[in-house]
């Protein structure tokens, strides 16, 4: 069915699976989840630079996912931006109604960034630190515009970014 602007949400759809983008995993630690806090994340891939001066960086989360939930009282947040190796760090973090990250972290090779708290993914490409600067209401979704507060380069081996491109992760190689 058609929107008030004459597209459907399919048409949409299948015009964006071909912008090819990079795969992020957005990550906080919920202070509020269980004994002892816990880890959250969630694969994305609608975060970009914003600005330079200051460094700012934007990731879409959607109304009232669990994600968003949490950035709405957590401003410390991170994103790792994942390799073409990291395939499955992706699919299991963007897997529907899954009932705890904390299993997920435990299997997945990570640290905590000390500016944040939120897990960092080991040997991904680059991550990034954030603190919430705003929040933008955009449809069905949130955009949440950070401050980069530190940012890691990490001297893994050679390796290109995991690319989402017509609803499949793919390698630039």
């Amino acid at each position: 069915m058609p929107h008030a602007g004459g597209v459907s949400e399919d048409e949409f759809r299948a015009a964006m699976a071909r912008l090819a983008a990079g795969v992020v995993l957005v990550s906080a630690y919920d202070p509020e989840e269980g004994p002892r806090g816990e880890p959250v994340g969630m694969t994305a891939t609608a975060f970009m630079s914003v600005s330079l001066d200051p460094p700012l960086v934007m990731v879409s989360v959607r109304d009232g996912s669990r994600m968003d939930e949490l950035l709405e009282r957590q401003p410390l947040w991170a994103a790792s931006l994942l390799n073409d190796g990291q395939r499955q760090t992706a699919d299991r973090f963007s897997m529907k109604g899954r009932l705890n990250d904390r299993l997920l972290y435990r299997e997945l090779p990570h640290t905590l960034g000390e500016a944040t708290g939120a897990p960092l993914v080991t040997d991904a490409l680059a991550m990034v630190e954030c603190r919430t600067e705003q929040r933008v209401p955009a449809g069905d979704h949130t955009l949440v515009i950070a401050r980069v507060l530190s940012t890691t380069l990490p001297h893994a081996k050679e390796s290109g970014p995991l690319v989402y491109f017509r609803g499949r992760y793919r390698s630039l190689a």
